[in-house]
Parts: structure tokens; C-alpha cells; sequence
């Protein structure tokens, strides 16, 4: 397996590049991130994933340890793959996935092509416990969920007990109450939950 390249930079493509090790030119994908942080010629350094399937071998490349650990973290999820994990880390900085994953930020993760509703609601639910601790985040720890009270602990029991998974309602809840205030009533609540979950 291939962990690191080290070379002359011979071309930058749209996601991807290629690097001249010892005459052989390999053929790195990579986020726009990372492309932009390439030198025009001269040498570079890539920390390297390899993926091995039956019909290629692909080379994924990272400026920094941080994507690195970012992509490898993201194509866990189901429905992520390779591409969709660069174009993650193209569009958001691993600050930024911290903070879009932590707050259940669907909107911000389906700016990136290929994300849709449903697998940004998977994203952030999977990987919420575990995004804290990932490089990048100037060691946030992220909470369990926002603490919930009156109505608002009222609407997540019954989003929970309908069959929603309680970090999808957690978020589904707190964005109903930014809409309509945090003294809003159980009913316009949970409605407002159920409409956020559908999205």
C-alpha cells in the first residue's frame, strides 16, 4: 500500500493531479483544498489512500493529516464515497465538518454536490460522538445533544417514541425552535419537527 508521494507535481487537473516519482507519473485524486495548496512545478509531498477494488487502484491524496483522517472518517458512513468524501473536504474545512456535524447542520453539508437531505441527516447522526475527537477542531468536545425542557423534551419523547433516531430529532427540534422561539407549544413543535425530518 502506498502511504506517502513525494515528487515533481508534472499537472493539476480538476480533482486530481499527477506526481512524477522517479519517472513514474501517478495519478492522485484530491480535494480542491489540497490542489490549491499544490506548487505549480517543483516538488510536493501527499500523505496517500490507497483503495483497492477489483476493477482499480486509486490513490487519494491529503496536504495535511488532518484530511486525511477527515476522509477516512467520512467513508464510513454509508452512502460516502471517495468522491463525495473529497467533495466534502473541497467545500468544508474540518473546523467547519466539526461544527456542521456537532449543531446537525443539514443545510450546510447539502451545499456539497452529491449530498443529499437524507445522507447529511446519516452523516450527522453517525458520526456526532466521534467528530470531536477528529484533528482539526482545536479539541471541541462535542456535547451529546443541546438538554431539552419543557415542550421541547415533550416533542423529543414523541419524535423518539415514532421512531426517529434521537440525535436526527434533537436536530430536527432545535431548528424548530430557532423558527418559532423556544417557548413555542408541544404541537407547533413537533409539527415543525415532523416537517424538518421529512425534509
Amino acid at each position: 500500500m502506498i502511504a506517502r508521494l513525494r515528487g515533481i507535481v508534472e499537472g493539476i487537473e480538476d480533482g486530481r493531479c499527477i506526481v512524477d516519482v522517479g519517472g513514474v507519473g501517478y495519478l492522485v485524486f484530491c480535494s480542491s483544498r489540497t490542489l490549491g495548496a499544490l506548487p505549480d512545478a517543483g516538488v510536493a509531498s501527499l500523505l496517500i489512500e490507497t483503495q483497492v477494488r477489483e476493477d482499480a487502484i486509486a490513490l487519494y491524496g491529503f496536504g495535511t493529516s488532518a484530511e486525511r483522517e477527515w476522509f477516512r472518517l467520512l467513508t464510513t458512513v454509508q452512502g460516502v464515497g471517495a468522491k463525495v468524501a473529497l467533495a466534502l473536504l473541497s467545500a468544508l474545512s474540518p473546523d467547519q465538518l466539526i461544527a456542521a456535524i456537532a449543531t446537525g447542520d443539514k443545510a450546510t453539508l447539502t451545499r456539497t454536490p452529491g449530498v443529499g437531505p437524507k445522507l447529511a441527516i446519516r452523516i450527522c447522526t453517525e458520526l456526532r460522538e466521534k467528530a470531536g475527537g477528529m484533528p482539526g477542531g482545536g479539541g471541541v468536545v462535542l456535547a451529546a445533544g443541546p438538554v431539552m425542557r419543557g415542550n421541547a423534551a415533550d416533542a423529543l419523547s414523541a419524535l423518539t417514541n415514532l421512531g426517529y433516531r434521537r440525535a436526527e430529532a434533537e436536530a430536527a427540534l432545535a431548528r424548530a425552535a430557532e423558527e418559532h422561539g423556544e417557548g413555542a407549544a408541544l404541537d407547533v413543535l413537533i409539527r415543525a419537527g415532523l416537517k424538518a425530518l421529512a425534509k
